[in-house]
């Protein structure tokens, strides 16, 4: 592991590790420079990405200060959410109608006469195509999806319709890279990835959207509270 890197996983651990209430600030540059041993460069590169997350403030005068609200989403940040929206792009491939299968019946809660959106789009961080993603998403409701919105957000595309998002269920899986794949990736087929399966839900249960995704380049980093009872579960205890 590179040295930022350690320096901001291991900052990230301390910051979770604080369990007084109240505003809370990080040693200054100079002073964690000496603790990990690195130059004060390497502490401003960790400190960076800490504030591109949103964990901490670095406010000029005044000290890095620790931001309470992150401290409470267990998703800290991932390879896509680490990045600036000005660093990411999308391009899309293709888009059309269809009529629902059935697993797409069941999860929207269609009849088989209706129809849904299917696209494709190629997802860039800073200017290379890290992902491809095939999503799906019902017409109805959505009527003027198109290649604008696809290109954009579609999560801001359904808050401005007045919906509330209530959350995402998602699922990981390790692959590798098909040639078609590879093609529209520039890279090489079998290459390692992460297959990401999303299900978006509204408040109030309605799924709006589902979507595969194939990363060439995927990082996470969660945080989660121990579960007690769940572990006693899977130890036969009840």
């Amino acid at each position: 592991m590179k040295k930022k890197e350690f320096v901001t996983q291991d900052l990230l651990s301390k910051i979770y590790q604080i369990s007084a209430p109240g505003p809370r600030k990080l040693p200054p540059e100079r002073q964690l420079a000496q603790e990990y041993g690195v130059s004060r460069f390497t502490i401003r590169q960790a400190l960076e990405k800490l504030a591109s997350i949103g964990v901490v403030n670095i406010v000029q005068g005044s000290g890095i200060w620790i931001n309470e609200q992150a401290r409470n989403n267990p998703l800290v940040y991932n390879s896509i959410t680490e990045k600036r929206f000005d660093q990411i792009r999308f391009r899309m491939i293709s888009l059309h109608k269809k009529r629902p299968d059935r697993d797409e019946q069941q999860i929207f809660g269609l009849n088989e006469e209706s129809f849904i959106w299917q696209f494709c789009r190629l997802r860039f961080v800073d200017e290379q195509a890290v992902q491809i993603e095939i999503s799906r998403m019902p017409v109805e409701g959505f009527a003027d999806l198109n290649q604008q919105v696809i290109e954009r957000s579609i999560q801001q595309y359904v808050l401005g319709k007045g919906y509330r998002i209530s959350h995402l269920l998602t699922t990981y899986r390790a692959v590798s890279v098909s040639r078609e794949q590879a093609a529209l990736l520039g890279c090489k087929k079998g290459s390692p990835a992460m297959h990401i399966s999303n299900r978006g839900i509204l408040e109030g249960g309605q799924v709006y959207e589902i979507s595969d995704i194939i990363d060439i380049n995927y990082t996470c980093t969660y945080v989660i509270p121990h579960n007690r009872e769940n572990l006693t579960f899977r130890q036969g205890g009840g």
